[in-house]
């Protein structure tokens, strides 16, 4: 009775199937941390992405310097002013713009007293001169000039961001970034997984993410939001039962994948604060891994339900033979060995 009641078979039917699954999609490119987090994934019904280095390749275009008429800047005296005080940041919008300074052979000055605000820029000492560049409807006092300069930009789908000196507006850039090539396959296939269309969670203007998500097949669109706001995204539909995988790259994003179910984060653009919040890391950023990883966890959930479903059957059995009637101690010795090499052998599938 002690053998058969034994219950190695019902120890071994989780662990197999789940860290076989999390090998799996390392050699795949997802670092999965945990196996309750391959378990959460498994749980997904809804999923929400980021846009900027997450649907989009990361490596957004500076298009047109704009510099307000009045400024007394041109368009090289602006870009330099704004690589300068993007230069410590990490955001992709930042390093774009850096990298066309960068290339246009300008010199950047060194900055004291840099300061990112998640959401709304960065801010910077240039000299005696406070620059700030960040998001047009953050910064205030923003002049209508620089207003009209916006808009004509978010209308066409690039990013608008707003330079300012000592509190005075003295131009606008204009970034544009591409979509990944395997966005629509991804999105079409969550959608198969999930039944639910993924939804798209940005900062950026509505104009820009609408443009990105219409091809992609995203109907559901929260543009303009700051970090707090895609963290009451996520609680809200999570409030109506839903399971929730946020999948992002920045330092904004971070919250929210705290909040979510599952957190995933792009390896390659990541920011260390997403890297280090995330649940599981797509260390290739190819977006394809994202449904197959949750199709992974999903088997690996029904190899465990199989895995107990199996052991509980053998230990059942066994026991009401000993109870009930005349089980041979070599029978019971076989029956609850196999019983756990079976399970081992069917989680490592």
């Amino acid at each position: 009775f002690m053998i058969v009641a034994s219950p190695c078979a019902l120890v071994l039917s989780t662990m197999p199937p789940l860290l076989s699954a999390i090998a799996n999609a390392g050699r795949h490119g997802v670092l999965v941390k945990s196996a309750v987090v391959l378990e959460k994934l498994s749980t997904v019904t809804h999923v929400a992405f980021d846009k900027t280095g997450t649907l989009t390749e990361g490596s957004p275009r500076l298009v047109p310097i704009r510099p307000v008429p009045d400024a007394a800047v041109d368009d090289a005296e602006l870009l330099a002013l704004a690589a300068a005080a993007e230069n410590p940041s990490e955001h992709p919008l930042a390093r774009a713009i850096v990298a066309a300074a960068r290339d246009a052979g300008l010199t950047l000055q060194p900055v004291e007293d840099f300061g990112s605000t998640p959401g709304h820029g960065v801010r910077a000492r240039i000299g005696e001169d406070l620059v700030e560049v960040g998001n047009p409807t953050l910064l205030p006092a923003v002049r209508e000039i620089a207003h009209e300069m916006v808009d004509d930009l978010e209308q066409t789908g690039h990013t608008a961001v707003v330079v300012r000196t000592d509190s005075t507006v003295v131009g606008v850039l204009g970034l544009i970034d591409q979509a990944r090539h395997a966005a629509a396959d991804t999105v079409a296939a969550l959608t198969t997984l999930t039944g639910a269309r993924p939804l798209l969670l940005t900062g950026d203007n509505p104009q820009a993410a609408a443009a990105l998500a219409a091809p992609l097949g995203i109907t559901e669109i929260r543009a303009g939001l700051l970090p707090e706001d895609k963290v009451s995204a996520v609680r809200e539909l999570e409030a109506d039962g839903a399971k929730v995988m946020l999948v992002g790259d920045g330092v904004n994003d971070a919250p929210a994948m705290a909040a979510a179910t599952v957190g995933v984060a792009m390896g390659r653009a990541g920011s260390d604060l997403a890297l280090d919040t995330a649940d599981a890391v797509i260390t290739r950023d190819d977006l394809s891994t994202i449904p197959a990883v949750v199709a992974l966890a999903r088997r690996a959930r029904r190899l465990v339900i199989a895995n107990l479903v199996i052991a509980a059957t053998f230990i059942t059995v066994l026991v009401a033979w000993d109870l009930f009637g005349h089980l041979p101690l070599p029978l019971g010795v076989a029956g609850h060995e196999g019983s756990t090499i079976i399970v081992g052998l069917n989680g490592l599938r």
